[in-house]
């Protein structure tokens, strides 16, 4: 005969604590002693006790579910930060006992219809957004109908439309990502680095431009002289091998990548050309790891839990404040593309 299935009851008993005890454990952990909270928690896992989660819908009206967008796979490379993003934060939901399910949508009036969607269906509790641009009509849709949504990823200024409403966000910081990259090729000897990026006007690969470009004025670079190392392009591998063959060609000897994609196909025209120009990327994918390819890693982990306790914060009914926002710091690592060779002290 099956074991009967064990029940708060069945985990106060086994603590020696009452019902509302327990009760204040899952939902309200810190209203317990320490070493009260964490007797209950041992017998949580003695028991193999499971909290129902229709049973707390119930009682609390929430569904215990985060919504996430799912954007479609591009070149296998590009979306591996939002994939990275994803799997931490459904780890750390877990973690808190909620779930993250997701959604897709081919524009923002997808989206929009995704949320009230969910939201009228008691499907989904908060949303956590990313893919942030300017006019973002999403930001408005949840503040005005009161829906609680984190935001990983800057807002962007408005392009002629009616301001955002204000709220927080966490981000991190690509300036300082490329000027990091720019500066430990300077270090190598490096003058004539190239930026690999995408066209102007896209907001993060503006900032990412940036970092290179002050790390370059830093270093004396003249602006005549930049402007002839920038390139601009659609993201993707073929499209940094095209830019990479003409760069090389007007004298560049180093590229700072926008995204490991561009990089990836920096690489592979460096390698065909028989350079050794070196190659930065930019999101630290598992191709660039492969590859040897240095890149920015950005801190994935940290954002998501910033994002998860955003939100959490809102449905406990703490407000964050709109400027309660937060600029990441990414490590740049360090390997076999931007190393100098084996003797040599200059490129």
């Amino acid at each position: 005969m099956t074991a009967p299935r064990p029940t708060v009851s069945t985990v106060a008993a086994q603590a020696g604590v009452s019902r509302q005890t327990v009760s204040n454990a899952l939902n309200n952990p810190e209203r317990l002693q320490p070493e009260t909270l964490k007797r209950v928690l041992a017998a949580i896992e003695e028991t193999g006790y499971v909290r129902s989660a229709a049973a707390r819908q119930m009682r609390t009206a929430r569904s215990g579910v985060l919504a996430y967008r799912l954007d479609p796979v591009r070149d296998g490379i590009g979306g591996v930060v939002l994939d990275g993003f994803l799997h931490a934060l459904t780890a750390q939901a877990e973690k808190q006992d909620y779930r993250v399910v997701l959604y897709t949508a081919e524009s923002d009036q997808d989206e929009l219809r995704q949320f009230s969607v969910l939201t009228q269906a008691r499907a989904a509790d908060a949303f956590v957004l990313v893919g942030t641009h300017p006019n973002d009509s999403r930001y408005r849709w949840l503040s005005g109908h009161g829906v609680p949504f984190s935001v990983f990823g800057r807002p962007w200024p408005a392009r002629g439309g009616a301001s955002e409403p204000a709220h927080a966000w966490i981000d991190v910081d690509g300036a300082a990502g490329t000027a990091r990259a720019t500066r430990h090729l300077i270090e190598l000897g490096h003058r004539s680095i190239a930026f690999v990026g995408w066209p102007k006007g896209s907001g993060t690969g503006d900032e990412r431009r940036r970092g290179w470009e002050e790390a370059m004025a830093g270093a004396g670079v003249p602006p005549r002289q930049r402007r002839s190392l920038d390139s601009s392009q659609q993201d993707g591998i073929l499209a940094g091998a095209e830019a990479t063959t003409r760069l090389l060609a007007a004298g560049a000897t180093a590229f700072v990548c926008a995204s490991d994609s561009l990089a990836v196909g920096a690489f592979g025209a460096v390698q065909a050309a028989g350079a050794r120009a070196a190659v930065v990327g930019f999101d630290d994918s598992p191709t660039a790891a492969a590859l040897g390819i240095s890149s920015v890693r950005q801190p994935l982990e940290d954002a998501a839990q910033w994002a998860l306790k955003s939100v959490l914060s809102q449905l406990d009914g703490r407000r964050q404040a709109p400027d309660d926002s937060t600029l990441l710091i990414p490590e740049l690592v360090v390997r076999a593309s931007s190393l100098p060779a084996s003797g040599s002290t200059s490129p």
